[in-house]
């Protein structure tokens, strides 16, 4: 059975999200609990996420956007982000973004 967010693909996305998650636990294995600043909203953040937005923009209507753009200008809004409320919603979608790449990448034919 296909659900939402499998894109297509049956079990996509749990298979995309349980490999996320067998990858957080083995980040906890070797570091144990974080905790550093975020190291966001410096000076340019701004400048840099509007300069990947365009780059996108602009490689969409060439018709030659990559899944690169995409997560490019998700991390660099994250990136300028200096409310931890807003940073949280965008790193969602950098971690959305991320997944959905991953079932592109499972969706391909082996190589």
């Amino acid at each position: 059975m296909t659900h939402d967010g499998d894109a297509g693909v049956p079990g996509s996305l749990a298979r995309a999200l349980g490999d996320v998650a067998a990858e957080r636990a083995a980040q906890d294995a070797r570091w144990g609990m974080q905790v550093l600043p975020d190291g966001t909203g410096a000076d340019g953040a701004a400048a840099e996420s509007d300069r990947a937005r365009l780059e996108t923009e602009t490689a969409a209507r060439a018709g030659a956007l990559t899944w690169r753009h995409v997560l490019a200008e998700e991390v660099l809004e994250a990136f300028a982000e200096s409310d931890p409320r807003r940073l949280r919603a965008e790193l969602v979608q950098v971690a959305a973004v991320a997944v959905k790449w991953i079932q592109a990448l499972d969706r391909r034919p082996a190589s």
